[in-house]
């Protein structure tokens, strides 16, 4: 653990999981969604308008980057300092009870509020692009191209601080009523996971370039 990381997240008002509460998280399992997801959905507000986008992220110690393009309205949006909300969500099986009813799915979720501010110091924007290519496949950095001063120059990448967050799980078989346990209907979970296929490659790759092992062993699950 860095000693930059939370060990347990304060609850506030709004990070503090209301519905059903026994399924919140506020410790290292927050660290361990976002380590292993890899998209979050930005929440945030411009000129009364609510917006929700998609975009990759990384995670360096208490920092959340969040990676985009100068000309996306929502990065220049936040660029000055807008509120946000970023959720990552984890799905680990489909729970199929008894009853439509109890129908679910085990899940692990992250809820992160704050600030986000634009990064303007080089150093530091550059050691955000290598969180970014290392979350998504780690080993990648060292072996390709780092990127030019135009190439920096056209990404706008934003820090936003994790200090105030939560983690919903939940985990398990179905939750049916008493009475439903006696129903002929088959219940259970079925698992769910994020794998790699075989991998592609490109076909002007020139001759003699052999797949590296981070690439072949490649996997999304994460120590927990």
């Amino acid at each position: 653990m860095s000693s930059l990381e939370h060990e347990q997240f304060t609850a506030t008002q709004r990070s503090t999981v209301k519905r059903l509460p026994q399924r919140a998280d506020y410790g290292q399992v927050i660290y361990q969604i976002l380590d292993e997801g890899l998209v979050c959905h930005v929440g945030f507000v411009v000129d009364g308008q609510p917006f929700v986008i998609p975009t990759a992220y990384g995670r360096v110690g208490d920092k959340l980057y969040i990676h985009g393009s100068p000309a996306s309205r929502m990065l220049r949006s936040l660029s000055n300092g807008i509120e946000v909300c970023v959720t990552v969500t984890l799905l680990d099986g489909l729970v199929l009870a008894r009853s439509a009813f109890h129908h679910s799915m085990n899940y692990r979720s992250v809820v992160i509020f704050g600030t986000a501010m634009i990064v303007e110091n080089p150093e530091k924007k550059l050691e955000a692009l290598l969180a970014f290519t290392e979350h998504v496949i780690p080993g990648r950095w060292a072996e390709v191209r780092s990127p030019s001063r135009q190439e920096l120059q056209g990404t706008l990448v934003l820090s936003l601080p994790l200090n105030e967050a939560s983690a919903k799980v939940r985990t398990g078989d179905p939750n049916d009523d008493e009475a439903d346990y006696d129903l002929p209907v088959w219940a259970g979970v079925v698992p769910l996971k994020l794998t790699a296929a075989a991998p592609i490659a490109d076909s002007r790759l020139q001759p003699g370039i052999s797949l590296p092992a981070y690439v072949q062993n490649y996997t999304r699950v994460c120590e927990r």
